[in-house]
This record gives C-alpha cells, structure tokens and sequence, in this order.
C-alpha cells in the first residue's frame, strides 16, 4: 500500500504482547521528537515508559485514549538497500535490519481490534544484537531471518 516495498507486518494479539523494548530511532509524531523511548508491556498495554527527550510529550500520546498504549503493529524491515535513517516513517520502517511496533490502532486487514486515534510507528535498530521469538522459538536474530 506504500513504497518502498519492504516489510513483513501484523497485529499481536490485543494482550499478548509482555516485555521491554527501547527504540533505538527518534520516535517522531506530528513533526516532534522523542529520544530513547523505552517501554514495558503487561498483558498488552504500557506499563512503564521512559525517554530522554520529550517524556511529556510521550506520555501525553500513550494518554491519548484507551487504545494508545496498545500496539497495532510489528512489522519487520526488509529492504537492505534502504541504509538512511531519513525521519521519513512511511520509507524508514522498510530499512532491512529494523523492526517497527505502531502504538494505537490496529491494522484490520491483519485482524487487528485496538481502536485508538494514533497509530504511531516506533523504529528500532535489530542488527546488533536483537532477538525476536515466536512462540518460544528464535527466528530473528542480529536483523537476519533464522533459516
């Protein structure tokens, strides 16, 4: 539905979704900037949050309406051939090596419900050093697919 091409996207589960994250990016939203965000999850939503920059502004968005503090949205970039962090989301999400979490509303056509009047995508660098499982089973490692 956008260009470049390049992610692998879905909406978890509406409470499945429990551990940390820091996003390694800028999180931009309507022009400002947020460093360092890092969040925790239980059953789904944010519990706790942190940034080194805009912390007002990034609570104010997870207290935008009941469904801000969920996510509605992981996808995984897949285009190496993109290397540029531009601020640009709509072509930065695609950086292969990356994933993104969208707080907010959910993509339906993935099945997603969360409601929310944001969807506010999160980029954050896999390539050194990031996990992700499914299920309990590795199958991201160091921003590669495990084969």
């Amino acid at each position: 539905m956008n260009f470049p091409d390049g992610e692998v996207y879905t909406t978890p589960l509406e409470e499945s979704v429990h551990g940390t994250i820091r996003f390694s990016y800028p999180g931009i939203f309507g022009g400002r900037e947020i460093e360092n965000i890092w969040l925790e999850f239980k059953d789904g939503a944010v519990v706790n949050a942190t940034a080194d920059k805009g912390y007002d502004f990034l609570m104010s968005l997870l207290d935008t309406d009941e469904g801000s503090r969920r996510l509605g949205e992981i996808a995984i970039g897949t285009n190496y051939e993109i290397t540029k962090f531009t601020k640009n989301m709509l072509f930065d999400e695609k950086i292969g090596g990356t994933i993104h979490a969208a707080l907010g509303a959910a993509l339906q056509e993935t099945g997603g419900k969360n409601s929310s009047g944001i969807h506010w995508d999160l980029l954050c660098n896999m390539r050194e050093g990031g996990q992700i499982f499914a299920d309990g089973e590795l199958f991201y490692k160091d921003g590669q697919f495990l084969i």
